[in-house]
Parts: C-alpha cells; sequence; structure tokens
C-alpha cells in the first residue's frame, strides 16, 4: 500500500510556517554559472539591526538546525539563512566540492541581496563554510561563531584514532545515514544522551525524505574536506571569534577546540557548553543562542 502520511515532510511544512510567521521569506537566488542557492531573508530588512547569516551543518536542510533559534534571534539581526549547495533547494552543476566553494556561492547570494556587512555562524561543517567566508572577504564579516566545527583537523588525525570512525568512508555511512541503525549511530555520537526508542519506520521515513537527494554530492563534500588537510595550510581570520564546543563531542573531539583557539589567537574566545555532544543546536539550544 502506498504511503498516504509522512511525518518528516509534515515537521518539514511546520518549519516553512514558523519561519514565514517569523518574518522570514524563502528566496531561491540564480548564480548564473550552474548553481543556484536557496535562503531565508527578512521580509522587511532593518537597516538599524546588524545582518547575521546562520550556516547549517550536515544532515537536513537548514530549517530543521535554525528552527530554535530564528525567534530569539530576529528580535537583534537582521536574519539570513542559506541552503548550502546539495542542501534543501540549493545546487550546483559546476564539480567543485571544497568549503571555499560553498564560502564564495553563500557570499554572492547574500550580496545579492544586498548585504555588505555580516556576522556569520557555522555549526559543524556550516563552522568550515563560515571560517571560508571569514577568510575570503574579510572586510564583508564582522565577527564570527564556530560551534563545534573541526576546521583545524588534519588528514593524519583519522589515522591517528582521533575520530569514532577509522575512515572517510565510515564517516560518511554515518553522517548520510541510509539505514535506520546508521541514523542511531548517528544519534549515539552526535548527543551527549541520545534518543535510543525512535521506530524504524519514522526513521525509514526521514532517510526518504531528507538523505536520499544529492547522496553522492555530499559524499564528495566530505571527502574534499578531509583530503589532504594540513594545519599548515589553514589561513588564520582576524576578525573577533567565539568558539562554541560540546563538552562531550564525539563527531570532532574536544581538542580540536583548543586546537582553533591556539591557531585564530589573541581574537578568539572559547566556550564549552557542559553535558552537550556534537548537536548542541539541538541539544541544548538555550545555552547555545
Amino acid at each position: 500500500m502506498a504511503k498516504c502520511f509522512s511525518f518528516t515532510a509534515t515537521r518539514d511544512w511546520c518549519f516553512r510556517l514558523s519561519f514565514s510567521n517569523a518574518g522570514l521569506r524563502s528566496t531561491t537566488s540564480d548564480l548564473g554559472d550552474g548553481t543556484v542557492m536557496h535562503c531565508w531573508i527578512p521580509k522587511a530588512r532593518k537597516e538599524n539591526k546588524p545582518n547575521l547569516v546562520l550556516i547549517h551543518g550536515m544532515g537536513a536542510n537548514a530549517m530543521w538546525q535554525w528552527a530554535d533559534f530564528i525567534r530569539p534571534l530576529i528580535a537583534r539581526f537582521n536574519v539570513y539563512v542559506p541552503d548550502l549547495v546539495f542542501f534543501g533547494d540549493s545546487y550546483t552543476t559546476r564539480p567543485e566540492r571544497s568549503e571555499s566553494f560553498q564560502a564564495q556561492c553563500v557570499m554572492r547570494m547574500i550580496e545579492g541581496h544586498g548585504v555588505s556587512r555580516m556576522n556569520v555562524v557555522g555549526i559543524s561543517y556550516g563552522g568550515f563554510v563560515a571560517y571560508r567566508i571569514a577568510e575570503q572577504f574579510p572586510a564583508a564579516v564582522e565577527r564570527s561563531v564556530l560551534c563545534c566545527a573541526g576546521v583545524c583537523l588534519e588528514e593524519k588525525d583519522m589515522e591517528a584514532g582521533m575520530f569514532q570512525v577509522s575512515s572517510v568512508e565510515d564517516a560518511a555511512s554515518i553522517l548520510l545515514p541510509q539505514t535506520p541503525e546508521k541514523v542511531r549511530e548517528l544519534m549515539r555520537i552526535s548527543f551527549a544522551k541520545p534518543i535510543n526508542t525512535m521506530p524504524s519506520c519514522f526513521l525509514n521515513d526521514f532517510i526518504d525524505v531528507m538523505c536520499t537527494e544529492h547522496l553522492q554530492e555530499r559524499r564528495e563534500l566530505i571527502r574534499a574536506l578531509h583530503k589532504d588537510r594540513k594545519l599548515s595550510n589553514l589561513p588564520k581570520i582576524t576578525q573577533p571569534t567565539l568558539i562554541i564546543w560540546g563538552e562531550l563531542d564525539r563527531v570532532f573531539p574536544l581538542e580540536l577546540a583548543h586546537r582553533l583557539k591556539r591557531h585564530i589567537g589573541e581574537n578568539a574566545e572559547l566556550v564549552i557548553i557542559k553535558n552537550a555532544g556534537h548537536a548542541i543546536n539541538a541539544e541544548k539550544p538555550k545555552e547555545l543562542c
């Protein structure tokens, strides 16, 4: 019998409604080179407010990762919430897969909406992109916030046993789950206190709706993040930077937070959230906000 109800699709619709009711509208920008970017932008931008760009990580689209933060932040900022390339309604026909390319796409899209100065917040993979935005466009970025973003990882760290996985392909199989057990494994390493009672039917529905489109391209994003990565090749950003990390992060261990603070230097401040894992936006939204 054909499936007649999707909990995931319904929740996605509810997120869209909540973003709209909070004062944002959905927009799509054709960058003209085979790249299309989707972004939630203010229905009415206030010139007296600073601009804030929220960049999501791997997983579902931007709405699922930032839904708890829109209403608290929109009172103080003009909030922009883009979907990165190969997430939500954003995609490209170009071959590039680096976080630097993602940063350029976000910046071109944001500039197209008339924004020239901003603060950027990135979580996990989104933190890699936020870092590159701050590096490549220093005049445009006032401050940056990097949440559980292993920007300072090196290719040799995996071979040295720093991570819960032994290879990039193992990491991709968990970060881009295709079975209920892989979703449960992702939750086990992402949360300090994971939920262990999710029925397989709900998890299969989530996979069908959120984890199958652009699967190969997302795997390539993960491979590009790791390949030939050396800290000595990472430029330092100069903006005031807040680093926020879950104390019990098992995706990007806390050592990477201290490494990032040392790399940036005196312009960086590190805040560690107690009893939190990697998914601090879902596990500790009030503390993170």
